[in-house]
């Protein structure tokens, strides 16, 4: 069961991080569309179907799984796991952030530049990053 849930628990994280770089890069866009026009309303659609098709049930399976797997191998005393948690508990900030922005665009309330956008597509990245290294060289 164990390696089943590692294979989905990482499959999970891919789409949530796909989500999670893709969506502001879709802000970056929506800026540049006037209110109300037909292309605002589409980056709408896209907008509210990438979070809620892909990137909130990706991160929910992310976190089951990988709580499961935290349980199961007896992770959580290790040092490089603690630092694991709390940078995954920062992405889901993040996540909870863009959310938040996803309503602000659907109710035409974006107040934010398309460089703003630009800056926080890094954010999901050096997360990504900082986890997966300490996932693999399991540095303490």
């Amino acid at each position: 069961m164990y390696e089943w849930a590692k294979a989905l628990h990482i499959i999970a994280v891919i789409s949530w991080m796909a989500g999670m770089l893709y969506l502001p890069r879709l802000f970056v866009y929506h800026c540049d569309a006037e209110i109300g026009s037909k292309q605002s309303e589409t980056f709408k659609v896209m907008e509210r179907r990438l979070l809620k098709a892909i990137i909130n049930p990706a991160m929910i399976a992310t976190w089951i799984l990988g709580l499961y797997l935290m349980w199961s191998a007896g992770w959580y005393t290790s040092g490089w796991f603690h630092a694991k948690l709390l940078l995954v508990l920062l992405m889901s900030g993040v996540h909870g952030f863009l959310t938040a922005r996803v309503r602000d665009f659907a109710l035409d309330r974006n107040t934010r530049s398309a460089k703003f956008y630009k800056i926080i597509n890094e954010v999901p990245t050096v997360l990504m990053i900082l986890i997966v290294i300490l996932v693999v060289v399991k540095p303490f």
